[in-house]
């Protein structure tokens, strides 16, 4: 079997994203597929979406790229930030954008959603909204997981360190790779 290709992100545009660490995270334990990682700073700047943008100026050339990186991919990791219940609106302007290039953004790829957060929920309610809404992009979700309190269950040099958690997430990882 050839070794896939991967595309990882945080779905975030901060600098400092815990979600970003988690997908990196996520993405260094698929040692026999091709790995990028990619970045959402690196597609900004980008106007906010409007149809009227749109018709006047066109897609940018930045959305552009986005999706055809995208289209590259046999599978992607998604870390989904949250912010007031849904995706972060970095995320959801990008994804709005590329989605215009095509709507079936996620067509034929498989998808990891994962997400984080400081708090008790980890970021659940974002998972929920895109598990809900990118298979109507075309992507076929093969596994989703939320971890709870970063700072708490999360060390750089060893990844997920509460012990229930990280059998759950090597539960939802060892198939995949």
């Amino acid at each position: 079997m050839h070794p896939k290709k991967i595309i990882a992100f945080g779905a975030s545009i901060s600098k400092n994203s815990i979600n970003k660490v988690l997908a990196h995270y996520t993405a260094s334990l698929f040692t026999n597929d091709d790995v990028q990682l990619i970045d959402l700073l690196d597609y900004y700047p980008l106007p906010i979406y409007s149809i009227d943008h749109e018709l006047e100026n066109g897609i940018p050339e930045n959305a552009r790229r986005f999706h055809d990186d995208l289209a590259l991919a046999d599978m992607i990791i998604i870390s989904l930030a949250e912010h007031n219940g849904s995706y972060t609106s970095g995320f959801k302007n990008l994804f709005d954008w590329s989605s215009r290039v095509h709507s079936k953004l996620f067509e034929g790829k498989d998808l990891l959603l994962l997400s984080t957060s400081p708090g008790p929920r980890g970021g659940l309610s974002a998972l929920e909204a895109a598990t809900k809404r990118f298979p109507f992009h075309g992507g076929e979700i093969v596994g989703r997981f939320t971890l709870p309190e970063f700072g708490k269950n999360f060390d750089p040099e060893r990844g997920i360190t509460n012990e229930p958690l990280r059998v759950d997430f090597q539960a939802l990882i060892d198939p995949l790779i």
